[in-house]
């Protein structure tokens, strides 16, 4: 396989997408015959910085391979730390195409106007002669079980919450909800609140509050969130940033609290079932949500977003609606990637169906043993083989924990066998250092609402 003048080659690709090119795979190719030092950094709140040494050819004849090399690479940093300023060292040509693309108009306008807003500063690329230092800021989260404690879950499909006691779930419930398509930020006020008080009743007080949530939240408020897709900018700032918050504050009073990503609290609820740490958690359902707990078991408040992160270099990947971008791992390691690939397998889904519906039936089929669902799950299997080798290079991780309603049943089995046998014959050398797995019958008892009713610490 070709692409920009880089030859790679693999020795699995899948059945139902046989185009797939593991960016992994590029970058490894690329990276063979570059010599030109580049220095990358990518500043983030209270002045943590994300640096990345690596090489570009410098050459003009491979100045386009050179681009889209540390397009995708700047894409990967930012959505894996965030970020709103670029630091560049080495090259002002790739300076100036960096400050093209990362600007209104350019190629990566999305992720310029994401960074911004999540960061409340704007986002700018400039050169330096010395990159700044590497700095990080984790922290310990969760595993507090003292006390009576609410654990909320908020979901794109559905919320769940659990009254939990001394670290013993006592009351469970999981309500069907659409804050993705309503545009009242009030229809989701009154969603957390319910919830919140469904659980209250069966304890007898409120010690302290967990919120597990999908988007990104800094210092327990939501800066940028899918749930709340369709509330206007001034709604959104008025009365989503805080919401969480407010929400917990009115109904109960001065209580602990904590809001984290939904990614980070799957990880966290990993690391309390497997009792190990450095665990890197992937929940493959709506979108893919994905949350690390270090070798020291804190979170480490990067963005952990890799639903956005590149997967694919190939040249027709699969297009994200959100963000515009091609080739992330949100269609591949999501409902969307079963349901891009059932028609190539000659499944028809009816249109008419939800996207969670549509998933059902491929897992109908897959109960059914039929070929043609098992194709889609191994496809994704060895999507999910070489994705892993790619982020274990970013995270070097030992655990996997693999959630979400695509993994589960006979579909979730597939897709772990055909990843571990991919990644045993074609990266040999990280198979043997990670061991990916299915959440056990002790990370169900726990939970992910367990888990986030853990995140505060109650000061006595």
């Amino acid at each position: 396989m070709n692409r920009y003048g880089i030859e790679v080659s693999l020795k699995h690709s899948p059945k139902l997408d046989p185009a797939y090119l593991p960016l992994y795979k590029f970058n490894q190719a690329f990276l063979r015959d570059a010599r030109q030092p580049l220095g990358i950094a990518v500043e983030r709140a209270g002045g943590e910085m994300a640096v990345c040494e690596t090489f570009i050819h410098g050459t003009p004849e491979m100045r386009e391979a050179d681009c889209y090399y540390v397009n995708r690479l700047v894409k990967t940093i930012l959505w894996m730390k965030g970020g709103f300023r670029i630091y560049v060292r080495g090259s002002e040509d790739i300076r100036a195409y960096l400050s093209g693309a990362y600007a209104a108009g350019g190629c990566q306008e999305f992720d310029w106007d994401y960074m911004a807003n999540v960061f409340e500063h704007p986002f700018e690329v400039v050169s330096c002669d010395v990159l700044p230092q590497a700095k990080d800021s984790p922290k310990a989260i969760g595993r507090h079980l003292d006390g009576c404690r609410i654990g909320f879950d908020a979901g794109g499909s559905d919320r769940k919450v659990s009254a939990v006691i001394d670290g013993e779930s006592v009351f469970d419930q999981e309500v069907v909800w659409f804050p993705k398509t309503n545009s009242d930020p009030d229809y989701h006020y009154d969603g957390i609140v319910a919830a919140l008080k469904a659980a209250a009743e069966h304890m007898p007080r409120v010690d302290a509050v967990g919120v597990s949530s999908a988007g990104v939240y800094i210092n327990n408020r939501t800066m940028n969130a899918s749930l709340f897709l369709q509330v206007p900018k001034d709604l959104f700032d008025a009365k989503v940033k805080d919401i969480y918050i407010r929400a917990i504050t009115d109904t109960f009073g001065d209580v602990p609290y904590a809001v984290a990503n939904d990614g980070d609290v799957s990880a966290l609820a990993g690391a309390m079932s497997l009792e190990e740490d450095n665990v890197l958690g992937i929940a493959m359902g709506t979108s893919e949500a994905v949350g690390y707990v270090d070798p020291q078991g804190r979170i480490t408040g990067w963005l952990n977003e890799l639903a956005f992160v590149p997967v694919d270099a190939a040249a027709d990947a699969m297009q994200d609606e959100w963000s515009g971008d091609i080739g992330c791992g949100v269609k591949y390691f999501s409902q969307d990637g079963v349901i891009k690939l059932a028609p190539r397998a000659g499944i028809e889904l009816d249109e008419a169906l939800s996207p969670a519906e549509k998933l059902k039936v491929v897992q109908k089929l897959m109960a059914e043993d039929d070929p043609r669902a098992a194709d889609v799950y191994s496809s994704i299997g060895v999507y999910l083989a070489h994705a892993l080798a790619f982020y274990f290079d970013l995270y070097h991780f030992k655990h996997v924990l693999l959630l979400g309603r695509v993994m589960s049943g006979k579909g979730g089995d597939l897709i772990l066998d055909t990843c571990k046998s991919v990644m045993a014959d074609e990266y040999p050398e990280i198979a043997a250092q990670i061991n990916p797995t299915l959440p056990d019958e002790k990370f169900r008892r726990v939970g992910q609402s367990a888990a986030a009713a853990s995140l505060p610490e109650i000061v006595k």
